[in-house]
């Protein structure tokens, strides 16, 4: 007999966004992928799931997204490691509300499945463990165990090695231009920087926001003009920067004033909203973690 559900009644989750509010490239592993020291922080807007559970064992996943199967999306593949990990017949049905641009650097996939994952443990009864959910999200993709820990992180290796930071919590202006960027592109590129010398965790909060920066945001201008242009309009009414390989864009404000001002500003056809900077996730505040 599958185990009874803890919960019965649909769970209504966020999956909140991140903004990488510092990206360096510290060195090229034997693996093929990069050594990173980045600062993760949460934005107060992102994606919503709805789970119910089934005792069938199906997992039924709706609205599918264009171009994304269902079997492809992190969400499904997510339920589906949990219930290979653990052994459980119990299924689920999940709506998705995406509110976040695909492919935009923001953490959405990511963050989908971390908040799939925490919350069909919860809906199942599972009760493994932040460290084991983490761990398996990292097999889902880099940016999971951050969303699952659900702390703003200083992380090192390809993203899973998290020390939870206290960050300053501005308000942000978030662009997109309306395009894809590669990431495979991005850090194939042989004029991405590689080789920024690694600094401690320290020594890069005492600098400040001020001093931060994204090592791919150059070769994101050299390959996507039309990125390049955003954070030049961008750059000139707030301090910018490139979340992840983008393609959005960031503006940090001192109030939501003054990103209300900003946003007024943002010429039609780019898509653009205001959030707030957090440092505790609002998954891990719903589910009173």
């Amino acid at each position: 007999m599958p185990p009874t559900p803890l919960l019965t009644e649909a769970l209504v989750l966020p999956a909140p966004a991140k903004l990488n509010r510092l990206l360096h490239i510290t060195g090229r592993r034997s693996d093929g992928y990069h050594d990173l020291q980045t600062l993760f922080q949460f934005l107060d807007i992102g994606d919503t799931l709805t789970l119910c559970s089934r005792e069938d064992g199906a997992i039924r996943l709706a609205p599918r997204l264009p171009g994304v199967e269902n079997e492809d999306n992190l969400v499904v593949r997510a339920a589906r490691l949990l219930q290979a990990e653990t052994g459980c017949r119990l299924g689920a049905d999940i709506h998705l509300d995406k509110r976040l641009p695909l492919g935009g650097g923001l953490g959405g996939g990511s963050s989908d499945a971390a908040t799939t994952l925490l919350g069909l443990d919860a809906l199942w009864g599972l009760e493994l463990s932040p460290v084991r959910l983490a761990e398996l999200g990292l097999t889902l993709g880099a940016d999971v165990p951050v969303f699952v820990h659900g702390n703003a992180a200083w992380a090192e290796g390809v993203g899973e090695r998290l020390t939870p930071v206290e960050l300053d919590t501005p308000w942000f202006v978030v662009i997109h231009p309306g395009m894809t960027v590669s990431t495979p592109a991005v850090f194939g590129a042989p004029q991405l920087t590689r080789h920024t010398p690694p600094i401690t965790m320290a020594r890069a909060l005492q600098g400040g926001a001020a001093s931060w920066n994204n090592d791919c945001e150059p070769t994101v201008r050299a390959l996507y003009p039309k990125v390049a242009h955003v954070l030049d309009w961008l750059a000139i009414r707030a301090p910018a920067m490139l979340t992840g390989t983008g393609a959005c864009v960031f503006g940090r404000l001192g109030s939501e004033t003054q990103a209300d001002r900003l946003l007024a500003e943002v010429p039609e056809g780019w898509q653009a909203f205001k959030a707030r900077g957090l440092n505790r996730s609002p998954l891990h505040v719903a589910l009173g973690r």
